[in-house]
């Protein structure tokens, strides 16, 4: 299969990133580890490489926690998260699947779940 670029933005539209992708979107899932539970957000993943924030960067806003190893972007104006580098794999990104207009996220159920708390019961917090 061929690379298919997708892009995606925030609410407000101030933030647009693209996602290189080698075969559709890979690794759909949710977390429920303490931050994704709360923020319900249905991901997937690329390499680093693979995503590139092409407008917005300067109101991206950054949460880190823990081991400051994952980094949660997040607009600076409507608060929607957009992508995070993950601390169980530092060299991918994860990504908001809302943040395509074009997803029909019903269609994906059922989503797998990942035990991101599982991990933090032995690490205090996962991230």
């Amino acid at each position: 299969m061929g690379m298919e670029t997708r892009t995606g933005r925030c609410h407000c539209g101030g933030v647009v990133f693209e996602v290189t992708l080698s075969g559709g979107f890979e690794q759909v899932r949710r977390c429920d580890c303490s931050l994704c539970r709360r923020k319900g957000a249905i991901m997937a993943a690329v390499p680093r490489d693979r995503l590139r924030v092409v407008e917005g960067a300067d109101i991206l806003r950054l949460y880190r926690w823990n081991t400051n190893t994952a980094e949660h972007h997040f607009c600076g104006r409507c608060g929607i998260y957009t992508h995070h580098r993950r601390r169980s794999n530092p060299d991918e990104y994860g990504f908001n699947l809302g943040c395509f207009d074009d997803v029909d996220l019903e269609a994906l159920a059922p989503v797998p779940w990942v035990r991101g708390s599982s991990a933090s019961l032995a690490n205090d917090k996962k991230d």
